[in-house]
């Protein structure tokens, strides 16, 4: 554990590289920066989408495949993140600025009857990328110098299929599963200037996982075309591991970083089973068809132990309180396009999960976005561009740690016809 100490209580003086995935520093810990499961429209309004049925024919939810009633078109997405964090840390006034673009969003989904729907896409799941150096001073003349260097990289991705079942016009239900895979690593060396021999202690992780969500979702009807959704999703299982390397050894680097004189300390292999945690989610919701609609949303995610620099880190269990919604002013008007947009909102708080030296390193934000239709779409066809705005902030100054202040742009095309479907004519 005191290695883990050592990392929890420098990690303020850290370097990252830039346009990577993920680029927080608390990304160091465990299997990484974990990213959102959403597409650009669900994380533009706080990232409701257990009680979340579009009220259109041109979109998929994922997150609850359980509430696709109303698609009846294709729908491919593709889409892309634009990650900006400023950090900043009263351990010696650390500031760092730290942006990155990536793809973030690939998904195809299709009616396979009237109530049988179907989607499959791929999503980055998490990633690390840092690089912290640190030095302790071991004599009065600082002649001395105790050296940490910590580097991480690597990252996870996840292939996702769902399908969805409407049992009466009120009651669905949905089943999503999730193949993970990947590789991560991390290395401590720890060094001294008055000799050249180097201690390392390497970890690498490789992953073939799955797991399954569950989910349902029930909407009645109301008077005046408005509308009450319940939903509930629950993420179980764990098929497959993840396979966890750890060397211990020493060694000297000759050219560049190239290794010399390695001798093997210590090394072991562990099989994992349980570094995907158990989640689930209730939502609530409440709007009037093709108007408006507004939800609020609780997750919880058990907490799991993964084996880190060759000891056990523990993930805290971990809540996510969310609210939002969507606006749009009158999408059967075609003299205003500014009417046609579909306005989103959004806030949310995440507690728990990680805790680094008695700190719980929490996270909140608010969200914002557009659905801008193209200039010839109909509401029966409607494809659209996607644009969403995210700006919150995470963890603490307190205890030396880091405040990570961000503010994360999204877009995405969602190009929406009829596919499939015979011809009746020639």
């Amino acid at each position: 554990m005191k290695r883990i100490f050592v990392l929890s209580s420098l990690v303020a003086g850290y370097f990252l590289n830039a346009q990577s995935i993920g680029n927080s520093p608390y990304g160091a810990y465990g299997i990484g920066d974990v990213k959102y499961d959403n597409t650009v429209d669900i994380n533009a309004m706080g990232g409701i989408s257990t009680a979340y049925v579009w009220d259109f024919n041109n979109s998929f939810n994922f997150k609850n495949p359980a509430a696709n009633t109303n698609l009846e078109l294709t729908s491919l997405k593709v889409e892309g993140t634009n990650e900006n964090n400023y950090y900043r840390s009263d351990f010696n006034n650390l500031k760092s600025d730290k942006h990155s673009t990536y793809l973030s969003n690939v998904s195809i989904a299709f009616p396979i009857s009237k109530k049988v729907k179907f989607g499959m896409g791929f999503q980055p799941y998490s990633s690390k990328s840092y690089n912290i150096q640190t030095d302790k001073t071991l004599n009065q003349t600082e002649s001395l110098l105790e050296r940490h260097n910590f580097r991480g990289e690597g990252s996870l991705n996840t292939i996702q299929a769902a399908v969805s079942y409407q049992i009466t016009p009120a009651f669905a239900l949905g089943l999503r599963s999730n193949f993970f895979f990947g590789k991560l690593s991390d290395i401590e060396e720890v060094s001294f200037t008055s000799a050249e021999l180097v201690s390392g202690y390497a970890n690498s992780y490789k992953v073939k996982a799955f797991n399954f969500t569950l989910g349902t979702t029930y909407q009645h009807k109301l008077a005046n075309d408005h509308k009450l959704t319940v939903g509930a999703t629950y993420t179980i299982g764990n098929s497959g591991n993840l396979k966890n390397s750890y060397t211990n050894s020493t060694y000297y680097y000759t050219v560049g970083e190239t290794k010399a004189y390695e001798t093997i300390i210590e090394q072991n292999t562990n099989f994992d089973k349980k570094f995907l945690p158990q989640e689930g989610s209730l939502g609530l919701g409440y709007g009037k068809d093709t108007k408006w609609f507004l939800g609020t949303q609780f997750d919880y995610k058990k907490g799991e132990s993964i084996n880190f620099l060759g000891k056990p880190f523990f993930y805290q269990d971990s809540y996510r309180y969310a609210v939002g919604g969507w606006y749009l002013p009158n999408f059967n008007n075609f003299r205003s396009y500014f009417s046609r947009i579909i306005y989103r909102y959004g806030a949310y708080y995440e507690t728990g999960g990680l805790q680094v030296n008695g700190t719980n390193i929490n996270k909140y934000a608010i969200t914002a976005g557009v659905t801008l239709p193209f200039q010839k779409s109909v509401i029966n066809r409607m494809s659209s561009l996607d644009l969403g705005l995210e700006i919150g902030k995470r963890g603490t100054l307190d205890n030396q740690l880091i405040r990570q202040n961000f503010v994360n742009l999204r877009i995405g095309v969602n190009f929406a016809d009829k596919w499939f479907n015979k011809r009746l004519y020639n």
